[in-house]
């Protein structure tokens, strides 16, 4: 039987955990790990929000990176933001896996010679890919029906959106919670492929 080689991961996580995540998952890197990792993979966290970065001689250890998403804005001139531009672009250049979601998504760009695999009306570009090294998607894949509703409620309690419209977005999740599998499967088929 052929025992399947170790891979190990970095979440280069761009916000920080909320109460309800730390509470409920014991944070967003163990959301992550359970969304996009396998048994025998390896990950390590890296808060690139408050500065963590990996060591550039320590790159070509990983077999893939994961950029999360965040409330910050992915086009500000924060040293963290323009240190985590830096290390994309190197990223790129070496060829290694990235995938970006949401705020990681909207680091890049997209790419010169990224095809455009995913778009919409609100979103001109949904979800990207770049070469066969970098993946781009928009939304959350790895957010669970009950994350989604805690952030529906943060929104109303910052009166952000009124709270007829977040029922009905709730609504709408119980009916049709999104296909978390699919995301999963395209997430993971990505970061595995070599």
């Amino acid at each position: 039987m052929k025992v399947p080689r170790e891979r190990r991961y970095a979440l280069l996580l761009a916000a920080n955990d909320s109460d309800y995540v730390k509470k409920v998952y014991g944070g967003y890197f163990n959301v992550f790990v359970d969304t996009y990792g396998e048994e025998g993979d390896e990950w390590d966290l890296f808060r690139v929000v408050n500065g963590e970065f990996p060591k550039m001689e320590e790159l070509h250890k990983y077999h893939g990176f994961v950029i999360s998403g965040s409330p910050h804005d992915a086009h500000a001139n924060d040293p963290w933001i323009l240190k985590l531009c830096f290390l994309i672009q190197t990223l790129d250049a070496m060829e290694m896996k990235v995938l970006g979601i949401c705020f990681g998504h909207q680091v890049w760009e997209v790419p010169v010679g990224a095809e455009v695999i995913a778009f919409s009306d609100k979103t001109g570009v949904e979800m990207f890919i770049h070469g066969d090294h970098i993946l781009g998607i928009q939304g959350h894949p790895e957010y669970t029906k009950d994350i989604l509703c805690y952030l529906i409620n943060r929104l109303v309690d910052n009166n952000i959106i009124e709270k007829l419209y977040a029922d009905d977005v709730k609504s709408t999740l119980e009916i049709f919670e999104p296909d978390r599998k699919i995301w999963e499967k395209i997430c993971r088929s990505f970061l595995k492929r070599t």
